[in-house]
């Protein structure tokens, strides 16, 4: 009999050796590779199974029709596209304690409402699993609960009248066909790949939880991400009561969409009154600037925080929800413009309520609430400042201009520093100013 031959995987990139390294020549990472067999590998891939595709006309191929229903939560509804499609495969992501699992455990509860739905928990037992449930309302009928780790199992399950179904969590699960470890990039691969089939062979929506790593990406090879339909993430502080979701992947919608959750007694739940969520309506004081950025469809009204002191030695920048690199441009351009002296001062950014900006129109209020630091003089609180700025000092249109005045109108500002004349009444006063040097006069 043939011995199996063997190969070394790295559990960090999925690099394969056919000898034992210390550190891996592909991602420099050490102590990561472990020893897997091949024919293991081959017997979870179905190699051998003869199947031949048949080239057919793009027009003879009818279209799918994308099927929708509600998850019970508008905020997941609106990341999603307007609903969870039938046969998709979800990877969900986020830190230890954000709140994946008690979100999942409502929304499964809230399918179970019409649809039958299995809830596959591998790290927790069935007694914690219906204390959570009982706290939360998601104690329904319909939701089965299924303590188990062997991916065989869960299949057998799955082939069961199902049409929604809960992995928490992928890493923790493993095949008894591969030879490797729970948790090592082959069993991590090969189940999601089974899951995937199984998704669209039953037609049943599967949403897995996946642990993350230092670096904040799914714990895992990257193919990972590749392989499932719709990756989200969620964002935000453990400590904090908002919690954003944020889909960085998404075949069925768009991946623009955030979805805003608060941390309750109940478990999260869709946030209400989100205009009034980033931005604090006490006495204004120096240091302190407001304005609206997009998040797919919705403007947000952010307040933009900056502190600039003196620096002991080399001077710091430091943001927080605000591109770093994009700060240091815009200190450079008010150094070389205005021949303001920052190249002496430290200067700190942070956007309040954890919420990442990674669009240019919140540009000239990063600048508006720095120059208000420095010279310690507040700013009008019912003042807003949208607008990009260049590298030659020129403010330039940002899109929906006309939304974003509109919301800012709604939650009681008055003025606007804008690049431009709005094409319709907004309800808010409006400055143009087409360079950085007329909203210093301004100020």
């Amino acid at each position: 009999m043939a011995k199996a031959k063997v190969f070394y995987e790295c559990q960090h990139c999925g690099f394969t050796s056919p000898r034992w390294m210390g550190k891996c020549t592909n991602c420099g990472a050490w102590d990561s590779l472990l020893e897997v067999k091949e024919q293991a590998v081959k017997n979870a891939r179905g190699i051998g199974e003869k199947r031949r595709a048949v080239a057919v006309a793009i027009t003879d191929i009818l279209e799918d029709d994308l099927i929708r229903f509600s998850t019970g939560e508008a905020e997941l509804n609106r990341v999603l596209g307007g609903g969870l499609v039938a046969g998709t495969l979800i990877l969900v992501g986020g830190a230890p304690g954000i709140g994946k699992s008690t979100l999942l455990l409502k929304i499964a509860g809230n399918i179970s409402e019409q649809k039958r739905v299995l809830y596959v928990s591998a790290e927790e037992s069935a007694g914690q699993i219906r204390l959570r449930a009982e706290r939360i309302g998601a104690l329904k009928p319909n939701l089965m609960l299924l303590s188990e780790i062997n991916l065989e199992v869960i299949k057998e399950e799955l082939a069961g009248s199902y049409e929604a179904a809960v992995i928490d969590s992928i890493q923790t699960l493993y095949s008894g066909d591969l030879a490797a470890a729970p948790g090592s990039v082959s069993q991590v691969r090969e189940i999601t790949f089974e899951l995937m089939r199984v998704a669209k062979e039953r037609n049943i929506s599967i949403f897995i939880i996946g642990h993350i790593t230092k670096e904040g990406s799914i714990a895992g090879p990257r193919v990972l991400e590749h392989m499932v339909d719709t990756v989200l993430y969620f964002e935000g502080d453990s400590s904090d009561e908002l919690r954003i979701l944020r889909a960085f992947k998404n075949r069925f919608g768009s991946t623009s969409e955030i979805g805003i959750f608060e941390m309750t007694e109940r478990g999260l739940k869709s946030a209400g009154n989100v205009g009034e969520r980033f931005f604090s309506r006490r006495e204004n004081k120096a240091g302190s600037a407001a304005t609206v950025v997009m998040e797919g469809t919705r403007p947000l009204v952010l307040e933009v925080q900056a502190l600039v002191s003196d620096a002991f030695g080399n001077p710091r920048r430091s943001s927080t929800g605000f591109d770093s690199t994009r700060l240091t441009m815009l200190l450079a351009l008010l150094e070389k413009k205005l021949e303001l002296p920052f190249n002496r001062y430290d200067v700190f950014i942070n956007l309040a309520g954890g919420i990442r900006v990674n669009e240019t129109a919140a540009d000239l209020a990063v600048i508006a609430a720095i120059l208000s630091s420095f010279r310690n003089r507040p700013i009008g609180e019912k003042t807003l400042f949208i607008g990009e700025v260049s590298l030659i000092g020129d403010i330039r249109d940002v899109p929906n201009l006309d939304i974003r005045l509109n919301e800012g109108a709604n939650q009681g500002f008055e003025k606007a520093v804008v690049p431009r004349k709005p094409m319709s009444k907004a309800g808010i006063k409006c400055f143009v100013a087409e360079e950085v040097a007329k909203v210093i006069d301004w100020m």
